[in-house]
């Protein structure tokens, strides 16, 4: 889907509550993205730097209270905004970070919310949409880094590290995304802690030029 250009917000706080949830049917929607970046290996070593793109690449992930493992940012997507700014927005609150999302999403899974794991039925569906988001910046301060660490690790590392398996089905497309990618998908150096400019920018979406573009958060 060709995303738009929203108005520019101050979205410095994390939305609390679900007056602006989605639903279809039965299901809670879920956006979140996968932050990635292709670790840089130097001059010295530029025959690695068109060979093995999935050896340098690297995964963002993020803590939750109270557990071992990892997950990536995702929550509610509001009625508000599109799917990809939901993903967007939700890279920033949790994990600090903004960058370029993909304009073509992972793919789509149905599980239940944390909370309702053990219940029956239907009871804490949802249904998530995940996308691709390539870093370009790391903020110093993130609205809710007291409940979520982040680090980055390898993309084979990662797969140890998830909490659920449709999440390794995720990275698994995202490893598809980027390999179709080829001479599209440019290296990107580690990245740096820096104070975003401008927190009325973190969302700004750029239209997509042409279907499975990539769009600007």
């Amino acid at each position: 889907m060709a995303p738009s250009s929203p108005p520019a917000r101050n979205m410095a706080c994390a939305r609390q509550g679900r007056l602006r949830q989605r639903y279809e049917g039965c299901y809670r929607l879920v956006s979140g993205c996968i932050p990635y970046m292709i670790k840089d290996v130097g001059e010295n070593n530029s025959s690695m730097q068109d060979d093995h793109v999935l050896d340098r690449l690297q995964v963002l992930m993020i803590s939750t209270p109270k557990r071992r493992d990892l997950i990536f940012p995702k929550g509610g997507w509001e009625d508000d905004e599109s799917i990809e700014e939901a993903a967007c927005r939700e890279a920033f609150e949790e994990a600090g970070v903004k960058g370029v999302i993909s304009g073509t999403p992972l793919g789509e899974w149905i599980f239940k919310s944390k909370s309702k794991q053990n219940s029956c039925g239907l009871e804490g569906a949802c249904k998530g949409f995940m996308f691709a988001l390539q870093a370009t910046e790391l903020l110093e301060s993130w609205p809710e880094q007291t409940t979520h660490g982040r680090k980055w690790v390898p993309v084979e590392e990662a797969y140890g590290l998830c909490r659920y398996d449709w999440i390794r089905e995720a990275l698994d497309k995202l490893k598809e995304q980027l390999m179709f990618a080829g001479d599209d998908l440019s290296s990107s150096q580690s990245m740096e802690l820096s104070a975003p400019e401008s927190s009325a920018s973190l969302y700004m979406v750029m239209p997509a030029v042409a279907e499975g573009a990539v769009a600007l958060c």
